[in-house]
């Protein structure tokens, strides 16, 4: 219950903050700063040195590379019907296929799950991350291309390795193999408490609901392909594949969590509709308290225990 709390507090802070003039426009840029070179970076050196690693951890990552592509190809399609230019096929893309694995799918799978089931979750959240860090750079930068423009290999790879969370993320998965990081783990678990609050609360200050009745149809879009679809190919796919058990329901409560946060930051710093992706990130985390409720549902009538 206190982290539902937390998240209310957090978001309904930054826009009580905003509409009182009570803080600078921009400070949510210098508060994403601190959670892209910082805060991010610490997830993966808290998190990696502690997956066990088995051939079975595949589905895992399987779900979320399956959440990641099936957004791509629904937005594709769904924006092609209705005639959008790439920066709101990136900005939908990114609203869609990246999910809020760990602030709100680690608190929400310990509660119907139980905490054992965190080495799977953490699975699930590290591959996402390396996604958006990858896919989702790469998205964003399309929509900043001009008529006939192309990204460059040397430019795409540049801003790649440029990227502090997936600097991070390759420096744990290195350092993990060569020494202990577990004496540090106090201070990353310092870093890492900053990631939430302070990513709801710079959402807080960028989120205004009016104007959300023009881009319901976005909105509705990513929500509908985030909190049923995505969830569903995962099921569809455990079902297919013959996988049961923690790992099947697991990765497949993952994929029915809101929409990441961070989405938000990658939104704001590569200039697509940040009010967008932030909208559907305010809206899917409401609507997604109740959606996985549904889900745990569905879950346990069709996988085995």
């Amino acid at each position: 219950m206190v982290n539902f709390i937390m998240i209310a507090f957090c978001i309904a802070t930054g826009m009580l903050l905003r509409r009182a003039n009570l803080i600078h426009n921009e400070a949510h840029k210098g508060i994403n700063t601190w959670i892209l070179y910082f805060a991010l970076p610490a997830v993966s050196f808290k998190y990696i040195p502690k997956i066990i690693w088995s051939p079975q951890l595949f589905f895992p990552v399987f779900s979320a590379v399956l959440v990641w592509a099936g957004s791509w190809l629904f937005m594709e399609y769904y924006c092609r019907r209705k005639a959008y230019k790439q920066r709101s096929r990136s900005s939908l893309e990114l609203a869609a296929g990246y999910s809020n694995t760990s602030f709100i799918g680690f608190p929400l799978i310990m509660a119907y799950f139980g905490e054992t089931q965190l080495p799977i979750a953490i699975i699930c959240d590290q591959t996402t991350f390396i996604l958006l860090s990858t896919a989702g750079i790469v998205n964003a930068l399309r929509a900043n291309l001009r008529d006939g423009q192309r990204i460059e290999a040397k430019f795409m790879f540049r801003k790649l390795i440029s990227f502090p969370p997936l600097i991070g993320c390759i420096a744990a998965l290195a350092l993990t193999r060569v020494t202990d990081l577990s004496v540090a783990e106090p201070f990353f678990d310092k870093l890492v408490a900053t990631v939430g609050p302070l990513a709801l609360f710079s959402i807080g200050l960028q989120l205004k609901f009016d104007g959300w009745k023009q881009q319901l149809s976005q909105i509705s879009a990513a929500m509908i392909y985030k909190l049923l679809l995505a969830p569903l190919l995962v099921l569809l796919s455990a079902l297919l594949f013959g996988v049961s058990g923690p790992v099947a329901r697991i990765s497949i409560f993952e994929a029915a969590m809101p929409t990441l946060v961070t989405s938000g930051i990658i939104a704001e710093q590569y200039h697509l509709n940040t009010k967008l992706v932030n909208l559907v990130i305010g809206f899917s985390i409401v609507l997604g308290l109740l959606t996985t409720a549904a889900w745990d549902t569905l879950i346990r009538l069709f996988i085995a225990a």
